[in-house]
């Protein structure tokens, strides 16, 4: 067992859940083997906290580092303001900055807040669209982080969010009287949420542009229509599709304008930062409410978006990430093909992934998992691309891949994987650690 399994151990008596984020646990991943903390990060290479390098073919930070770990630009700007000081009594003026560069990428909008995570932006942007229309319901569709507001959706049936993202999230602790004030309609089922619409006076209808597949045709438009002709505040919540396939919003791609529209992950390549951006008249009811935090005013947070938001442009990252995704979701049904094993591919190309069809799905993701950290790997049944995943990356992580997609031929021929793997299978969702 290594440095980091044994961490981890420790970690589960201190900490409750091991860790700060579900994704980043190592039951998600390989049960007792995954590496668990790393010591230092460059490019799309970790290493552990025994020295062991891996090539991140994973999550890049949980879709955060789309320039690649430790960027120079976006690290030397944020050095700089660390000497400098990072909070003061004062505010600092690169948040304006940053409020002028947002508005210049969404021309619809006029006025920004930040935080300075997707979860907190997420929670001030409801507050401030329920302020500015008085209402209290929302629709909601895809996943918008932790807080009571979006929880509360599982008050009444306990596994209504199971398909915007996780299965089994408990809503212990958020108030039985939220029952019903958080709707969830599916993507790409207009009518579900027009009913929804019709029922009820809503505030927002808030939802991910794209998750998994993308908008029927009409479908955002008819949203859109939706919400202007009932005067329901449009949410866009661009966390994690944002500045991966066009330089902003995924929404410009498919010519529909939200209200309001979320931005946090890449926009920071690894620094924590966060922004709502809106029309005025929405925007100004933050004034109306108690929305305030001390950390939000730190320096570091808009300073390291603005580095990265230009190296974003001048390198056009958008457009190469979406072309590594691209060619990845086609060598992944290429190996399948040549192994006959049928799978089901999700996710824009810049967050790409595949399920095998097969009741040993999550044993498979495991053992690929398992196999591919012994050649060096840090890889699943998906990647969140980043510029630094070159050609010579990718060749070597389907070269590993190849033999791991034979082998699971043999198990659903009928070989025993059971046997091969050398640890617990990998969690799914949320479950609570013993």
């Amino acid at each position: 067992m290594g440095k980091g399994q044994e961490l981890y151990k420790k970690a589960r008596k201190l900490i409750p859940g091991g860790t700060m984020l579900l994704s980043k646990r190592p039951e998600m991943f390989l049960p007792e083997g995954w590496p668990a903390y790393f010591s230092k990060a460059k490019g799309c290479r970790v290493w552990d906290l025994d020295g062991k390098e891996y090539i991140d073919c994973s999550l890049m930070g949980v879709g955060t580092n789309t320039l690649g770990y430790g960027r120079e630009e976006v690290d030397e700007a944020v050095a700089r303001v660390v000497r400098d000081g990072n909070l003061s009594t004062l505010n600092a003026p690169e948040e304006v900055a940053l409020a002028e560069r947002l508005i210049g990428l969404n021309p619809w909008a006029s006025m920004v807040r930040f935080a300075r995570t997707g979860g907190e932006i997420n929670a001030v942007t409801v507050r401030i669209a329920r302020a500015a229309t008085g209402k209290d319901k929302v629709a909601i569709c895809g996943y918008h982080g932790w807080h009571d507001w979006y929880l509360s959706v599982n008050l009444g049936e306990s596994d209504a969010l199971a398909g915007h993202l996780l299965p089994g999230l408990d809503p212990a602790g958020v108030p039985k009287g939220l029952r019903g004030s958080t709707i969830p309609f599916h993507y790409n089922n207009f009518e579900e949420l027009l009913e929804i619409a019709t029922k009820n006076d809503l505030a927002a209808i808030k939802m991910e542009v794209c998750r998994n597949d993308g908008p029927e045709p009409g479908y955002l438009q008819k949203i859109r229509e939706l919400c202007t002709s009932k005067g329901i505040i449009l949410i866009f919540d661009e966390c994690t599709s944002g500045f991966r396939e066009t330089f902003g919003g995924l929404y410009k791609k498919y010519g529909v304008e939200p209200d309001m529209a979320i931005f946090s992950k890449t926009m920071g390549n690894g620094y924590a930062i966060s922004a709502v951006v809106g029309k005025e008249w929405i925007m100004q009811a933050a004034q109306s409410t108690f929305i305030s935090s001390t950390f939000w005013t730190e320096r570091i947070g808009p300073t390291a978006a603005l580095a990265a938001i230009d190296v974003i442009e001048k390198e056009r990252s958008w457009e190469k990430i979406t072309a590594i995704g691209a060619e990845n979701k086609r060598r992944w049904q290429a190996l399948a093909d040549k192994y006959g094993l049928p799978i089901k591919q999700w996710g824009i190309p810049a967050l790409a992934g595949y399920t095998f069809q097969s009741p040993n799905a999550l044993a498979y993701k495991t053992y690929i998992t398992q196999e591919m950290l012994a050649k060096g790997y840090l890889a699943g049944n998906s990647m969140y691309t980043c510029i630094c995943h070159t050609p010579d990356v990718i060749d070597g992580y389907f070269e590993a891949l190849d033999p791991i997609f034979a082998r699971i031929r043999e198990f659903e021929d009928g070989r025993d994987i059971s046997k091969e793997l050398k640890g617990p299978v990998c969690h799914s969702g949320f479950a609570r650690l013993n």
